[in-house]
């Protein structure tokens, strides 16, 4: 029965946040529409860049330009989907951390998971690069003539929600440092995010395994688009299975839940120096 009550609590939250971003977009409709457009533009020049030089070249490291351009969907709609979940600094989770912002949460009458995994749905004003990703992922199917099948259709989900699931854990796994040093580390989320992104749009194939591996183990930049596109291609690399992206998000997630337990722990017993006299943000 709580679970029960939970999730409808849930989906009361986030149509709340939904009618408060389409309220945005109906008061601010220039500003609003310049926003996404923004996003659409920043999204598509990163995308059109690596697939203009797959089709300068031929393809990249042996995948085919059009397998290039599967990727590149699917890496649109992992920032599609980010966008949509992640617009109120609840991925962003360090900079929350590091303005003293948890006290605000702590005071609400709701769990604080619940309040993080609600906050910031962007369905109207942040919703474009993931219908961009679907068109082209669509297109590449098509170019690519694969035999689409529902069994297939569940494995781009499911590799979609890992891949989400390894961006947030690893949010959350650096951005304990916050805890420890809010001033310094308030923006270690972004920094990780960000420099994810620039390195996770490039097909890895073609490089030496040195470059690789560390790429799928150590940093998850080679599990963000270019292992999950080629499984669901049918060829996972290196050998590895396609379930290995899952096998790393489990990981990463416990690892990211233990320490960020361990360190609200500290951050409930010291507090933020944002409400000491000394407080870089009094």
């Amino acid at each position: 029965m709580a679970d029960r009550i939970t999730f409808k609590r849930i989906i009361k939250l986030l149509a709340i946040s939904a009618k408060m971003d389409l309220i945005w977009l109906l008061r601010d409709t220039r500003f609003a529409l310049a926003g996404i457009s923004a996003d659409m533009i920043s999204n598509i020049s990163t995308v059109s860049g690596v697939f203009l030089i797959a089709s300068r070249f031929g393809g990249i490291g042996g995948m085919s330009t059009d397998e290039v351009l599967f990727m590149m969907a699917y890496s649109t709609l992992i920032t599609g989907i980010f966008i949509i979940f992640g617009s109120g600094n609840n991925i962003h989770i360090s900079r929350i951390i590091g303005r003293g912002q948890l006290e605000h949460l702590f005071i609400q009458p709701l769990p604080l998971g619940v309040q993080l995994s609600t906050n910031g749905f962007t369905p109207f004003t942040g919703g474009s690069n993931f219908i961009v990703g679907i068109v082209l992922m669509a297109i590449a199917v098509g170019r690519l003539e694969l035999q689409i099948s529902f069994l297939w259709i569940v494995s781009l989900m499911a590799y979609l929600l890992t891949t989400v699931t390894i961006i947030i854990a690893r949010s959350y796994l650096v951005s304990s440092m916050t805890f420890y040093a809010p001033v310094a580390a308030e923006e270690i989320s972004s920094t990780a995010i960000d420099g994810t992104w620039l390195i996770s749009t490039f097909p890895l194939s073609g490089m030496p395994v040195f470059i690789q591996i560390p790429l799928l183990t150590v940093l998850p930049e080679g599990l963000m688009a270019w292992f999950p596109a080629l499984s669901l291609l049918g060829r996972p690399p290196l050998g590895l299975t396609g379930y290995y992206p899952m096998l790393y998000a489990l990981l990463i997630s416990l690892a990211a839940s233990f320490i960020f337990r361990k360190g609200l722990r500290y951050y409930v017993q010291k507090g933020s120096n944002r409400y000491l006299p000394y407080g870089f943000r009094r």
